[in-house]
């Protein structure tokens, strides 16, 4: 039977499956956001976040382990029809984060995801935390509303906001905000939800982290951020443009205190060195660590 290695505090790791040397590591692992609705649509919940940062359980990870980006949703299109599609899981070792429920089509519930997509037009909003974490990974998505509004969809990480609800005026409701970590030494908010399709003038916010905005009066919502789990925004109601937009594709980031990181691949993942003499390794593609 294989031996799973202990780690004693501060040591730089052991050996796991198959003798395999293992690095302890603090993570954050976002996953994609998920894309907006069409038609008074609601808005893409945003990526499932999980973390580590700071004071929590490190993960130990493999010399020449996969790390797996979550590319985000497509939003719903009035051709077809075709509707939205959640956001892909992305992973680290034994962690993995849920994508983003896709937003809600006319009399349509948000799915659920890491953080729920709206519901759009009497819809309801789709269940968060889809994985079943005890600390969990994002918020519900937001009904929408009874008067041609979408509700906007969730955010995501442990203090992630239910999305809001379409007030019912023909105006979408806004997205749920994220969650900030400062895992690379700056603050940066990740997995907000898409804000709610609307009728009338003037874009519904999507929620800080990346966020989408609702389309509004002939007007597009905007997509999701890409490497923050951004989910999309929906789409407005009536006109040309109804289609909702897809959201931000997931990132990973593993903070290495030793500086034992050689490499990751491919190049357009980085590596770079902190003040206190950790490494920290960012993946905003699928690739591998390397120590």
């Amino acid at each position: 039977m294989p031996i799973i290695g202990s780690f004693a505090a501060g040591s730089k790791g052991g050996y796991g499956r198959g003798g395999k040397k293992l690095l302890q590591v603090d993570y954050l692992v976002v996953a994609g956001g998920g894309g907006g609705g069409r038609d008074d649509g609601g808005g893409g919940g945003g990526g499932g976040m999980r973390t580590s940062f700071p004071g929590g359980t490190k993960i130990g990870i493999e010399s020449g382990a996969t790390i797996t980006i979550g590319d985000g949703g497509l939003g719903s299109t009035p051709v077809g029809p075709t509707p939205s599609t959640d956001g892909g899981d992305s992973t680290a070792g034994d962690i993995t984060s849920t994508g983003g429920g896709g937003g809600g089509d006319p009399a349509v519930n948000g799915n659920p995801g890491g953080a729920g997509g709206g519901g759009a037009l009497n819809g309801v909003g789709g269940s968060g935390n889809a994985g079943g974490f005890p600390s969990p990974e994002g918020a519900p998505g937001g009904n929408g509303g009874g008067n041609n509004s979408g509700g906007g969809g969730g955010g995501g990480g442990t203090s992630g906001s239910t999305g809001n609800n379409g007030p019912g005026d023909q105006r979408g409701g806004p997205g749920g905000p994220g969650t900030a970590n400062s895992i690379n030494d700056s603050p940066i908010t990740f997995s907000g939800g898409g804000g709610g399709g609307s009728n009338l003038s003037g874009q519904t916010s999507g929620g800080s982290g990346g966020g989408g905005t609702g389309g509004a009066a002939n007007q597009q919502g905007t997509a999701g951020s890409n490497e923050q789990g951004g989910g999309g925004g929906g789409g407005p109601g009536g006109g040309p443009l109804r289609e909702g937009q897809p959201g931000g594709s997931g990132v990973v980031y593993l903070r290495d205190p030793t500086g034992a990181i050689v490499s990751v691949t491919p190049g357009s993942n980085t590596l770079s060195a902190l003040p206190d003499g950790s490494k920290v390794a960012k993946f905003t593609v699928t690739g591998t660590i390397n120590f």
